[in-house]
């Protein structure tokens, strides 16, 4: 970097977008002069600007969150309704959650923690490997509420004394690339089953039930071509808003219109935290938490915070594949996000949410993709949140399979793919990135993770020349303990037992 940009302020070296020769050379420029406040005013026109390409992140980033929101209310409803006899939870409790999260949450974290104090630290999203988990989590007799103060606590633990970083580097491109082909791959194929299933469950005053089946083919086949051409002229970063609003589309004027149901109605939800904690009868039914509640939550938390390196791993490669050189400034840091998410996690679920929280993906990758840095589209994207969340009945849009499963197809997962491809560079990498992704088949892909990164640091497989450069406690110490961590929280909350009959040990 010359000194000029050095000793210069980002107001001072800015420069209009018509004396550059491309739109792109204009952007990588503007990540180029950036010089973030950490936890500090940062001020749009001082340290950043709005672009219209921060609107791509922006709707993508709600698109997703409305989703995986919805899906997580969803789960803790069925989960505590089953676990709990004087429970009773259903959908109008999950959408009012969902909006609780979308409004406390996006003001503090999104527009004001990530936009103005600290544009290093992504915004803090949902935790999607842990959706599934949600049913067992319940039926452990664990309490959202202890989850999240657990959760929150070893997530400040592991960012104060930089440990999230740490995993980072200690992470080789092979096994990392491998990580992000499995996500990607497994991702993928979950959301074209899902809109499959969806079309053929479709039912016309008509045709018979399960005729509509080519609805799905065509939504997914135009989407296909439409991806494909926004790669080819370097437009992925539109993909979410343009292939979501295109398979909207594309079920509407197939006869799918008749699937989508607008129920939210205008208003706020409960902002007040005693309404969702304070009783058995109102809210969430359970009231406040005790020790039993914190003992059955302890493994799901562990687990959640060790499965957040390989998914902010995986935000930062974004960045890095797709920002120009010497950005260092301006790429996301693991720890102030950790940080960030742990903060959220506590308040976020203290005012009556239930969201696991993560590094926000649907915002991060679209927004590496347009080259973008994170606090304009962070400021939009919590304001988006925020209209949504008090209009209501786009969140019914935003949900319904031909727009959800579209955006996170092309907006998350074949990106994640696309990513992983791209670091496998040589033999070596793909040895790492091959383990990687057979121990993931086998287990799961943290502890996959967990497991090639110990594998690879001791050069026993991948690069063996790496593994020499390396301290005895980068090589055993660290990945050894991150493994039998993963590995003894997966045991006790019965990650095993679906697949190899292995019973929880809690």
């Amino acid at each position: 970097m010359s000194d000029e940009k050095q000793t210069k302020s980002y107001s001072e070296l800015h420069k209009p977008a018509s004396e550059f020769a491309t739109r792109s050379d204009y952007l990588d420029h503007e990540l180029q002069i950036m010089k973030p406040r950490r936890w500090g005013l940062n001020l749009p026109g001082r340290d950043f600007r709005f672009e219209w390409e921060d609107l791509v992140p922006a709707i993508a980033g709600t698109i997703g969150i409305i989703a995986m929101y919805s899906a997580v209310m969803m789960s803790w409803a069925d989960g505590l309704t089953e676990a709990w006899p004087h429970i009773t939870l259903g959908k109008e409790f999950a959408i009012e959650v969902s909006r609780v999260e979308m409004l406390i949450p996006a003001l503090l974290f999104c527009v004001i923690a990530s936009g103005f104090l600290n544009p290093r630290a992504n915004l803090a999203g949902n935790h999607g490997p842990m959706i599934p988990l949600i049913g067992a989590i319940a039926l452990a007799g664990a309490h959202p509420l202890a989850l999240a103060l657990l959760l929150g606590v070893f997530g400040l633990l592991l960012s104060y004394f930089k440990g999230g970083s740490k995993l980072v580097n200690l992470t080789s491109e092979g096994v990392a690339g491998g990580l992000l082909v499995f996500l990607g791959f497994t991702g993928a194929f979950s959301q074209i089953g899902m809109i499959q299933s969806w079309s053929k469950g479709l039912e016309s005053a008509d045709v018979a039930a399960g005729s509509m089946g080519y609805v799905g083919l065509v939504v997914l086949a135009v989407n296909v071509i439409l991806y494909a051409f926004l790669a080819r002229i370097n437009k992925r970063w539109l993909a979410i808003p343009a292939c979501a609003i295109t398979g909207l589309l594309i079920a509407l004027a197939a006869g799918a219109g008749f699937d989508l149901t607008f129920e939210t109605q205008m208003g706020l939800p409960n902002l007040n935290p005693v309404y969702w904690w304070g009783s058995t009868t109102e809210g969430w039914m359970l009231g406040l938490p005790n020790l039993e509640h914190f003992i059955a939550s302890l493994p799901f938390a562990i687990l959640a915070v060790a499965m957040w390196s390989p998914d902010f791993l995986g935000h930062r490669i974004f960045q890095e594949l797709n920002y120009p050189r010497n950005t260092d400034k301006v790429l996301m840091d693991v720890d102030d996000t950790m940080t960030t998410c742990s903060i959220r996690q506590i308040v976020g679920t203290a005012v009556g949410g239930g969201n696991i929280t993560s590094s926000w993906g649907t915002y991060m990758i679209p927004a590496a993709i347009a080259k973008r840095p994170i606090p304009g589209g962070a400021i939009l994207l919590g304001s988006l949140c925020i209209i949504i969340a008090i209009l209501g009945f786009p969140m019914d849009v935003a949900v319904w399979p031909p727009v959800m499963r579209v955006a996170l197809l092309v907006g998350v997962f074949l990106p994640l793919l696309e990513a992983g491809m791209q670091m496998i560079k040589n033999t070596k990498d793909s040895q790492s990135a091959g383990i990687c992704i057979f121990s993931a088949a086998v287990f799961n892909p943290v502890l996959a993770w967990a497991l090639t990164m110990l594998l690879d640091n001791n050069g026993l497989i991948g690069d063996k020349e790496r593994a020499t450069k390396l301290s005895f406690l980068d090589k055993i110490i660290i990945p050894g303990t991150v493994l039998v961590i993963c590995f003894i929280a997966m045991l006790a909350v019965g990650m095993f037992e679906g697949k190899y009959g292995i019973p929880a040990l809690l």
